[in-house]
C-alpha cells in the first residue's frame, strides 16, 4: 500500500482517526431528521394556524417560535404537546439548542404518560438538541428513557434510531466500548437499519477489529447496495486488511453510483494514492 495513502488513512481522513462523518452528523442533517419525526409525530391532530407550526417552521421559524409560544399558554393536552413539539422545531431551526431541548423535554412531560410512542419521539429529539449544543453528556440522559419508551412501545424503528443516537454521543465522549454496545441495541432493535450496520463496521474498524467490520459492512451492503458511504467504508476496511483490489472495486463502485456524492470526491482521492491498476506495492 503507498505510504502516503496509509498516512491518509490513518491520520487525516475522517473515516480513520477522526470521528466518523456517519456519527458525527452535520446539522443539516439533524434539522431534516427533527423535520421527519415532527411530522410523523403530527398524527391526526389539525394544524390550525394557531398550534400546528410545523409546516410554517422552515419558511419562518422565527414566526413559528412566536406562534408556538402563544399556544402553549392556552393549550390543553395533546394540544399542548404539539405546541410544545412545535415551539423546539422552530428554535431548533434557530440554533437555539439549549432552548429547543428544554421545549422538546417540557412536551414529553406533558405528554400522556401512557403515551410512549410520543413521549419516545419527544425525548429523542431532546436528546439531539442535546448533541448539537455539544453536551453529550446530557443527551444520554435523555436518550436512556426514549429509550425505554420506544421499547414499551414496540417500535424497533424508533429503538434503533434512538440506539444511535446514544451510540454518537458515547462515541463524543470518547466511551467507544459503551459505544459498540449501543450499536449493538440498535441491530437488534431494527437488523433492516443499514446505518447501524454501517456506523457498527466503521467503530470495529477504528478498534482495530477488522474481521467483525468486515462482516458489518458486507450487512450493510446487502441493505444498501447503492449507499456510497457504504462502498466508501467497505474499500477502507479492505486496504487496511491487505486487499488493496478490493477497495478499488469498492471505492470504483462509489464514482460509478454517486458521482456527484461528497463520498465520491473522497474515493477519487483514494483511488489516486492508490495509483491504478496492477500498481506494484513499494
Amino acid at each position: 500500500m503507498p505510504i502516503l495513502l496509509a498516512l491518509m488513512l490513518m491520520q487525516s481522513s475522517p473515516y480513520a482517526s477522526a470521528l466518523p462523518r456517519e456519527i458525527v452528523e452535520k446539522k443539516e442533517d439533524e434539522a431534516r431528521k427533527r423535520r421527519t419525526e415532527s411530522q410523523q409525530f403530527a398524527g391526526p391532530l389539525p394544524l390550525r394556524p394557531e398550534n400546528g407550526c410545523l409546516l410554517a417552521v422552515e419558511s419562518d421559524p422565527e414566526r413559528s417560535a412566536e406562534v408556538a409560544r402563544k399556544a402553549l399558554a392556552s393549550a390543553q393536552g395533546r394540544e399542548k404537546v404539539r405546541a410544545g413539539l412545535c415551539l423546539g422545531v422552530a428554535l431548533a431551526d434557530l440554533d437555539r439548542w439549549g432552548e429547543a431541548r428544554t421545549a422538546f423535554t417540557q412536551a414529553r412531560d406533558t405528554a400522556d404518560p401512557s403515551d410512549h410512542l410520543s413521549r419516545a419521539r419527544l425525548g429523542a429529539m431532546a436528546g439531539n438538541a442535546a448533541l448539537a449544543d455539544g453536551k453529550a453528556g446530557d443527551a444520554l440522559m435523555l436518550l436512556g428513557p426514549a429509550a425505554t419508551e420506544a421499547k414499551t412501545a414496540s417500535d424497533g424503528a424508533l429503538g434503533a434510531s434512538i440506539a444511535l443516537d446514544r451510540a454518537r454521543a458515547l462515541v463524543s465522549l470518547g466511551q467507544n466500548g459503551e459505544a459498540a454496545a449501543a450499536l449493538t441495541d440498535a441491530r437488534t432493535a431494527d437488523p433492516t437499519n443499514a446505518q447501524a450496520w454501517l456506523l457498527s463496521a466503521t467503530l470495529a474498524r477504528r478498534q482495530k477489529n477488522l474481521i467483525e467490520a468486515q462482516t458489518q459492512i458486507e450487512k450493510a451492503a446487502q441493505l444498501a447496495p447503492q449507499d456510497p458511504e457504504v462502498g466508501l467504508e467497505a474499500g477502507v476496511i479492505a486496504i487496511l486488511g491487505g486487499r488493496d483490489e478490493a477497495a478499488r472495486r469498492s471505492w470504483t463502485s462509489v464514482l460509478n453510483t454517486s458521482p456527484d456524492s461528497p463520498a465520491a470526491v473522497t474515493a477519487k482521492d483514494y483511488l489516486a494514492q492508490l495509483g491504478p491498476e496492477g500498481t506494484p506495492k513499494p
